[in-house]
């Protein structure tokens, strides 16, 4: 079987992860509870007349995918594949305002047209002239677990070469006002929002899109080798370490074997414990990382977590503004990912150089 490596990066976060080397200009927000993107300029890699139509996802997914592929200095690819949790969000609000504001009448379906989830992966491979397989997952928090899957098994089977892989979400007014009455979003006016030691249920919501360009062979642009990845639905808090424990065994490895452990924490107190007992007892000895105070909560916000730990593997060295704990490590050869939202849909990713 091929083995899967990453070859190229991109990534439009709410921080600078573009023209940088790694988060030297990144800066923790603990004032506003939704992050937004950094925005580059569209207009070096989008037509101004094709960005006037583009909703902000579809646009930053166009650019991270560019800078992944320059980064692999490939042209194109054998088959894109997308992970998004809401789509293009704004553009479903946009239709579903215009039917209200029109009693249902004289409608222009552009916005209903530009809301489907898979528009990104459609985007990018109608401007790479890309006539390969083209696939969206839309599975919530493993909804770019499960992207990055679909790529790993074809590329072991051998059925393509190069795939472009990315998770992209962005965020919608509407849709934020809801998530804040629903409890998800951290209500106004409780900063500092500390990640690390959260008082209050919610998260600080975010958005960006990543990109990977996934080969079967290592280059001196490669950054690292996607061991193995798994998706569980549900688990118990008390199960968790029992099943990085087998996770891990199934790749020949044990906990001590891994140089840093990346952890979604994402200031919810009442779901952060899953992993504050794995970093208190199994990964205690273990450089501990986190991300979503960069990066915000959103559904693909794995993807800025691979990302991240790509880099480290590359640079082999870390930043301490994504420090959990003080412990180092000599090298950074293997670096595990767990990721969990509201307790649920759980996913591990192992990487190694």
């Amino acid at each position: 079987m091929k083995k899967t490596y990453i070859n190229g990066v991109g990534c439009i976060s709410a921080q600078k992860t573009f023209d940088t080397v790694f988060l030297e200009e990144a800066v923790y927000n603990q004032n506003e509870t939704i992050l937004s993107v950094l925005a580059p300029v569209y207009k070096d890699f989008i037509t101004p007349t094709a960005i006037r139509r583009m909703a902000k996802g579809v646009k930053n997914g166009i650019v991270a995918s560019a800078l992944a592929l320059k980064d692999a200095r490939l042209e194109n690819v054998d088959a894109i594949i997308t992970g998004t949790g809401l789509g293009c969000i704004e553009d479903s609000e946009k239709f579903l305002k215009n039917i209200l504001d029109n009693n249902e009448e004289f409608l222009t379906p552009t916005s209903f047209i530009q809301s489907t989830h898979n528009t990104v992966g459609a985007q990018i491979a109608l401007s790479l002239q890309c006539k390969g397989y083209n696939f969206t997952y839309v599975n919530g928090a493993v909804s770019f677990e499960s992207a990055i899957l679909d790529a790993k098994m074809q590329i072991e089977e051998n059925e393509a070469n190069s795939i472009l892989v990315g998770g992209i979400d962005e965020n919608g007014d509407y849709t934020t006002s809801l998530f804040k009455l629903a409890g998800r979003i951290k209500q106004d006016g409780e900063q500092p929002y500390d990640v690390l030691n959260p008082t209050s249920t919610g998260t600080v919501f975010g958005e960006g899109a990543s990109f990977f360009v996934l080969e079967n062979e290592k280059k001196d642009t490669t950054y690292a080798q996607i061991l193995d990845v798994e998706i569980k639905n549900t688990l118990e808090e008390n199960e968790i370490e029992t099943e990085i424990i087998t996770f891990l065994n199934a790749n020949n490895l044990q906990i001590s074997d891994v140089d840093a452990v990346v952890f979604g924490l994402n200031g919810n107190i009442t779901f952060d414990s899953y992993y504050t007992s794995l970093a208190e007892n199994a990964f205690a000895k273990t450089p501990q990382l986190y991300y979503k105070h960069l990066s915000g909560e959103y559904d693909t916000a794995s993807a800025f977590a691979l990302w991240m730990a790509s880099k480290v593997i590359r640079t082999q060295e870390i930043p301490e503004i994504i420090k959990v704990n003080s412990v180092e490590k000599p090298a950074y050869n293997t670096i595990l990912l767990y990721n969990q939202l509201n307790g649920k849909n759980h996913s591990f990713t192992l990487l190694s150089k």
